[in-house]
């Protein structure tokens, strides 16, 4: 009797047990199967989390092909051991696409052991599965944007918000830095910025992220591996955790490379350069008649001295040599007025780097009206100056130059074919702000409002030999030199025409 009341005890026991495997199968959230060891993986036994996982009531799918559910790719991964599945100590994990019962498949992460009999012979598969399906597809959209960094054409750092070490560096950012990927290196900020960018800059760019979550702007940097390429840092972002505190873990900084870029504005500055010469030989071209009528006077002036001085010595009238001083000096005179002539043309024509300097505007302006002399004589021009004070303007003098000698011959100019009108040409400078306002005004008949839209227009001309590129040139300069070119007109007042500067004033 004690024996059958034993075997009676351990009965109970096991079944409390069972009955406790069985309550905690049917309360997990994963599903627990039991499957045959064939190769179809028939269904032998299922928790009831199979309902909310797959959409099958127990009942369903026992029996049911367990083999037939798997996304034909990823069917035989346990055969081909693919990469995900993971062996340890005698269980598989495998991650894989499964249908449900609505037909559309989702991600199952299933543990499994292979239970045997005492020969090894394969009696049937223990399952645990959890439905993965969000965490996957966090995985992949993460995979996908890590393959996008990865993959853009700017750099991408990120940076350690305390040591300031840059703890990943994508592929065009090793390119741009001249660093073999193959061969990490460990950089900080301090080795991409000088000390002083580093203080004055970049710091403050950081502590602007850290309190508002993002900085731009633009900040050059200097590739330690790589002399030729130029780039620059565009943005910031910092990264807070998640936590309470809402402390930054880590900046993001994204830079690019404008090597192509630069190379491109240089190129372009020389092809604006050598238009700018081309225009001011054309213009000097255009003005050949009036110069050599300028050149041929102070010449003939000098033939003049001479002959009288030559025909007074002969008729002995000159005796002492201090009556030929004065022939002389008047001689030298009109040699240095054609010299200065010769000198203001050599000057203007000469192909130059842009040479940025400080000079006097007003003085400048008095300059071009020289060289316009006889030009304007020709005109019966007459020019009024409105100058104030001593105003300094740092900018290619040659340019400007350029800029006033096209408005001061546009303004001449505008009087041809004028009748009864005030043949009279303002130029006026006056301080604005920190800005320099030149403009040049004239009292013709002015310029139609369809005209005025297409003013600066390349290749815009009324001139029968012009080729209408003085004023789109001019405009160019101007904004090369961060200033604004602009024009109005009406038939009473004439034509006035702008352009502003940044401003040094001096004594």
């Amino acid at each position: 009797m004690d024996r059958i009341s034993e075997l009676e005890q351990e009965l109970a026991e096991c079944r409390r047990k069972a009955d406790r495997y069985r309550l905690l199968a049917e309360q997990s959230t994963d599903m627990i199967s039991r499957n045959a060891a064939t190769p179809d993986w028939t269904y032998i036994d299922v928790s009831p989390a199979v309902e909310r996982i797959l959409g099958y009531r127990v009942d369903e799918i026992i029996g049911m092909s367990g083999y037939a559910l798997f996304h034909p790719d990823d069917a035989d991964n346990l055969k081909k051991r693919a990469d995900s599945v993971r062996y340890s100590r005698g269980m598989y994990t495998n991650t894989y696409r499964y249908r449900h019962k609505n037909g559309h498949y989702i991600w199952l992460e299933t543990t499994s052991r292979t239970i045997r009999d005492e020969d090894g012979k394969p009696l049937e598969v223990i399952c645990v599965s959890r439905d993965i399906t969000e965490r996957e597809l966090a995985q992949q959209s993460t995979r996908r944007l890590a393959r996008v960094v990865e993959a853009a054409s700017d750099m991408i750092l990120f940076c350690n918000h305390r040591t300031h070490q840059l703890t990943y560096i994508n592929e065009s950012a090793y390119r741009t830095l001249g660093l073999e990927q193959e061969n990490p290196v460990v950089l900080y900020l301090d080795q991409l910025f000088p000390k002083q960018v580093l203080q004055e800059m970049i710091e403050p760019a950081l502590q602007h992220a850290a309190l508002h979550g993002v900085w731009y702007g633009s900040i050059p940097l200097l590739p330690p591996g790589s002399l030729e390429r130029v780039a620059e840092l565009r943005e910031i972002i910092a990264h807070r955790s998640r936590n309470g505190n809402r402390q930054v873990e880590y900046y993001s900084i994204i830079g690019r490379d404008i090597t192509l870029q630069r190379k491109a504005e240089e190129q372009s500055k020389r092809q604006q350069l050598e238009m700018a010469h081309m225009s001011r030989v054309l213009s000097v071209g255009e003005m050949a008649t009036e110069l050599a009528h300028e050149i041929n006077q102070p010449l003939a002036a000098i033939l003049n001295y001479c002959n009288g001085t030559q025909r007074r010595i002969e008729e002995g009238k000159i005796r002492e040599v201090s009556e030929v001083a004065q022939a002389m000096e008047l001689i030298s005179r009109q040699a240095h007025r054609s010299a200065e002539i010769i000198k203001r043309i050599r000057r203007f024509v000469r192909r130059t780097d842009y040479q940025r300097i400080l000079f006097p505007i007003n003085e400048t302006c008095e300059e071009v009206t020289r060289f316009l002399h006889q030009e304007a004589s020709d005109y019966n021009i007459k020019f009024t100056f409105r100058f104030e004070g001593n105003l300094m303007v740092e900018a290619d003098r040659v340019q400007i130059e350029q800029v006033l000698l096209n408005l001061v011959r546009n303004a001449i100019e505008a009087y041809d074919n004028q009748q009864g009108r005030e043949r009279q040409v303002i130029i006026q400078t006056k301080q604005l702000d920190q800005h320099l306002q030149v403009s040049v005004i004239d009292k013709a008949c002015g310029i139609s409002e369809e005209r005025l839209r297409g003013l600066f227009e390349p290749f815009m001309t009324t001139k029968a030999n012009g080729l209408g590129m003085g004023l789109s040139i001019s405009r160019t300069i101007i904004e090369q030199h961060g200033g604004q070119l602009w024009a109005d007109s009406d038939p009473a007042s004439g034509t006035r025409f702008h352009f502003k500067l940044p401003l040094k004033s001096g004594e």
